[in-house]
């Protein structure tokens, strides 16, 4: 397992070794041992083509995430939301599909959301903290001060997805 820096500081890219042959492949998830953090919680998500999920947070009992998609392909945002850092409501995007050789560490204070490109998707995510709906808070996905470039203008929303707060919200 390789570590990969981005341009924000703890938002990391784990490059894993993958091992093929003619049957396919086989490759590790995660290894405890490369994380200070803690994931007592995993979770899956199922979309279909151009559903967009988030830009999601939880204010209190933040999580660190570890996104890894093992169906798909998808189009994956993390935006800093932590009130001290010189990268406050700066984002990173990159696409993910179930042929990537590595997963998405995302560290707590970070807004997170996807948007399935494929015809459907599976994603995983590892948790470092357990849902904690009274302090779940959604970022709105199309906030001009962001300037997110989704592939998609016209994206399939939740409810939720669709009132969520604009970045000032979280100064």
């Amino acid at each position: 397992m390789r570590i990969k820096k981005t341009k924000f500081k703890d938002l990391l890219i784990y490059e894993k070794d993958s091992f093929n042959d003619k049957r396919g492949y086989f490759r590790e998830l995660y290894l405890q041992k490369h994380f200070k953090t803690k994931f007592p919680f995993d979770v899956m998500s199922y979309s279909k083509k151009n559903v967009l999920r988030g830009l999601h947070i939880q204010t209190s009992n933040s999580q660190a995430k570890i996104i890894t998609v093992t169906h798909g392909k998808i189009f994956d945002v993390a935006v800093d939301l932590r009130p001290k850092s010189k990268s406050f409501g700066k984002y990173i995007s990159l696409i993910i599909s179930k042929e990537s050789d590595f997963s998405f560490y995302i560290p707590a204070g970070f807004a997170h959301g996807f948007l399935c490109l494929s015809k459907d998707c599976t994603i995983n995510y590892k948790c470092s903290n357990y849902r904690d709906e009274k302090s779940e808070k959604t970022l709105i996905w199309n906030d001009k001060s962001l300037k997110i470039d989704w592939p998609i203008k016209k994206p399939i929303l939740s409810k939720k997805d669709t009132k969520g707060f604009d970045l000032s919200f979280f100064k």
